[in-house]
């Protein structure tokens, strides 16, 4: 009996979708749920498993080729999926042999945990994924760790005489493009910049890192003290944390903070829920846990819906000051930056500070300059005087 593998719905935004790898050949067989096929969208890229056990009958969406949410994908034989019965005159010794043998051939073709994407950088790069070293604790490969071996030992598909190489845009960077645009040709955007000594934020990592990693298990980083501060500031300017639909102001009671983070494939923005409900060690937590789902790959559409504000760290690679897009339908973009010790004037003296450069990137048809401003002023000053941040008052 033949079934058809359809592409499932992921999000009510996404309409269609570019199939990346196949994962299985025609007349391989496959247990229920074993992953077929791998597709990407223009948020994230999932493996759609398979229905029940059997075999893959046709492929009907070959590699690169786009197909809409609901489109068949291939053909699956139900009837080949059940393992060959021996032969009721095959010897003990004989079905042994056969056994032994099936197993040295899946030990083979699977000898390490890797991600998708992994494997096909690594076959496309003729690398074997045992000559490659996992950045993770349980192992797994994933795509970071291809592209860094690849580039430790120099072994490119690209030859060194060609001075131009052709690559079509994946879905997620297409995507990037688009939406970049319509946000400067929709939105008034302007950006409006501060200063911040983070001194104290940094005397409390110093002081009470040790202690906040044995209770969590994650060590206190610059982005929770952000969050908290973004938050607050949030509920006192209601306006950067709103969005326009048709011709009315959506103001939110709620605080999702997204956190962007650069991935091979390009930017993508997962939400940090209920910001305001968590506390340091949970938020240090969950932005690790989204940071690695989106390095793997493994980010799920809840994981990048429903956004009200967006923080991103550029200070990360070493960027001094930028103006940050805000991410539509947001009205509001917090730009973090490096840190670096500066003379600056504290009490008619001139003192060493390590300072960070803060950019607010906002649209302007729905948050005034005066706004903008008190918004990044409460900022820089729960950041700097950060005990209302810490006691929660």
């Amino acid at each position: 009996m033949s079934t058809e593998l359809i592409v499932p719905t992921l999000g009510e935004s996404i309409t269609e979708a570019t199939v990346s790898k196949w994962l299985k050949n025609i007349g391989d067989n496959f247990e229920a749920d074993e992953p077929l096929v791998e597709i990407e969208t223009d948020k994230i890229t999932v493996e759609v498993p398979a229905p029940h056990a059997g075999s893959l009958k046709e492929i009907k969406v070959s590699e690169g080729t786009d197909v809409e949410i609901g489109g068949i994908l291939g053909i699956l034989d139900e009837s080949k999926g059940k393992k060959p019965t021996p032969k009721k005159n095959e010897t003990k010794e004989e079905k042994v042999k056969v056994e032994v043998k099936e197993v040295k051939v899946e030990t083979k073709s699977s000898p390490t945990k890797s991600s998708p994407s992994a494997r096909k950088i690594a076959e496309e790069n003729n690398i074997k994924l045992e000559d490659v070293t996992s950045s993770r604790s349980d192992g797994r490969i994933n795509k970071e760790d291809v592209v860094s071996h690849l580039s430790s030992s120099n072994n490119t598909s690209t030859n060194k005489g060609e001075k131009e190489e052709v690559i079509k845009m994946s879905k997620i960077r297409q995507t990037i493009s688009k939406r970049l645009k319509e946000a400067q040709n929709t939105a008034a955007i302007l950006t409006t910049f501060n200063e911040i000594d983070m001194s104290k934020v940094m005397d409390i990592r110093k002081s009470k890192n040790q202690e906040f990693q044995s209770r969590y298990k994650v060590k206190l980083g610059f982005m929770s003290f952000f969050v908290k501060a973004v938050v607050k500031s949030l509920q006192e300017y209601p306006a950067v944390n709103a969005e326009i639909k048709d011709e009315n102001i959506i103001y939110k009671n709620h605080f999702d903070i997204g956190i962007a983070v650069g991935t091979e494939k390009g930017l993508v923005v997962p939400i940090l829920k209920d910001a305001d409900q968590l506390s340091f060690g949970e938020i240090e937590t969950k932005i690790i846990d989204l940071s690695t789902k989106a390095k793997d790959g493994t980010l799920t559409m809840d994981d990048l819906t429903g956004g009200t504000f967006t923080i991103s760290n550029g200070g990360v690679y070493g960027s001094m000051l930028s103006t940050p897009i805000i991410n539509r339908p947001q009205s509001g973009i917090l730009g973090m930056h490096n840190i670096q010790k500066r003379a600056v004037v504290v009490n008619d003296e001139i003192v060493i500070r390590p300072m960070m450069y803060v950019a607010l990137s906002y649209d302007h048809r729905i948050i005034d300059g005066k706004e903008s401003v008190g918004f990044l002023v409460k900022v820089k000053e729960l950041l700097e005087d950060p005990s209302e941040l810490v006691l929660g008052i």
